[in-house]
């Protein structure tokens, strides 16, 4: 642990903190102690009961997530930080705007999140830089950053560090800024004081259970990761299982559902940051467009995005999927002739998707009426 002696003073630290945190974009921070005991039964539940699907690394670090101590030896506390997400021009009513963009089956939709910036490399610097701030003025200190990069459990330090409470579908709602933004962690060796959990809001609202377009939320506070359209469009590398594939509709990467059928977004708060503006072609682009983009173009267009890590073949896969459920609503010839333009393509995995899509042709027509 550090030598520098905050104790006496701890709460005014923290206090210095929050204010530097301020300056470099943040919303809110706390602190979390490093006790997650109560969770390992949850986390392991969870694991044996295959929800991770195929994000083996989940089950590779065991129980460490739940132990900042044994991830990080000497860590004391851990400050939590959040950064809101949705961009400066977000409309008034903007949830009923996205869901409007969800019956609009020609259209690609990309999960809000995802329209800018990559967020790990957003709060990864300016989490470094607040680190650096600290040391600065309390002097060296043992420490390590985190934004959804390690076995870290994010979204249970956030909890027990007063951001939010878990909603129904596993993600942490706060009363002023809904569920709309980022979370990181800073693993600190100073003992500095905790901050108050709060008290849950959900009520009896089952809206986000609901809605879900493939049943992920199995039960309030449990996921499904298998069924979930974020984890198949993005974490999942092999073919898209069938009976899910009509669920998907036109979400290409990520899906945001559960967050925009939320009540408590309404409360949801503009990013202070250009970052997360949205990018030209990622704000429900025509599908038949972004089905044309060769690696070369995927490459360059997404360049700083989060969506380059799934790479060009999972991008094409996951359209094909999308233009097969456009097909099903309308059956027009552009669309056939984009996905015919991949039939020979080098990838089986992109093969088989878009032999799925034209196949789709001749599918039952498909009732696109997402959030009603």
């Amino acid at each position: 642990m550090t030598n520098f002696n905050i104790h006496a003073e701890a709460s005014q630290w923290v206090s210095k903190i929050q204010a530097w945190a301020r300056e470099l974009g943040f919303s809110q921070i706390g602190v979390a102690g490093v006790d997650l005991s109560s969770s390992e039964q949850g986390l392991s539940t969870w694991l044996a009961r295959g929800f991770h699907g195929d994000m083996a690394y989940m089950a590779a670090h065991g129980l460490k997530r739940a132990r900042p101590a044994e991830l990080v030896p000497g860590t004391v506390s851990v400050i939590t930080v959040r950064m809101d997400y949705l961009p400066a021009a977000t409309k008034p009513g903007w949830q009923a705007i996205e869901f409007d963009r969800l019956r609009r089956p020609r259209e690609g939709i990309v999960s809000v999140y995802a329209r800018g910036r990559d967020y790990h490399k957003v709060l990864r610097k300016r989490l470094q830089q607040l680190s650096e701030r600290i040391a600065l003025e309390m002097g060296p200190f043992g420490h390590r950053v985190f934004t959804d990069s390690a076995p870290v459990l994010e979204a249970e330090l956030a909890a027990r560090s007063g951001q939010g409470w878990r909603g129904k579908h596993t993600l942490v709602l706060s009363r002023e800024a809904g569920s709309m933004f980022f979370l990181g962690e800073i693993y600190v060796d100073l003992a500095l004081p905790t901050s108050a959990p709060v008290l849950g809001h959900c009520g009896s609202c089952s809206a986000c259970i609901e809605v879900c377009p493939t049943q992920a939320i199995v039960a309030p506070q449990q996921l499904d990761a298998r069924r979930c359209i974020s984890y198949l469009t993005i974490e999942h590398a092999g073919p898209i299982p069938l009976e899910l594939r009509p669920l998907i509709g036109n979400r290409i990467y990520g899906c945001d559902d559960c967050q925009l059928i939320c009540p408590w977004n309404k409360f949801a708060q503009r990013s202070a940051l250009p970052d997360f503006d949205e990018r030209p072609g990622l704000g429900g682009s025509q599908m038949v467009t972004l089905f044309a983009w060769t690696e070369e173009d995927f490459l360059r267009l997404t360049e700083g995005s989060p969506i380059r890590r799934i790479g060009h073949e999972r991008w094409l896969r996951n359209i094909a999927v999308a233009l097969g459920n456009a097909l099903r609503a309308d059956p027009a010839a552009d669309l056939v002739q984009a996905l015919a333009l991949r039939a020979e393509h080098p990838s089986a995995l992109v093969r088989e998707h878009v032999a799925w899509a034209l196949e789709s042709r001749l599918a039952v027509p498909l009732s696109i009426d997402p959030g009603a």
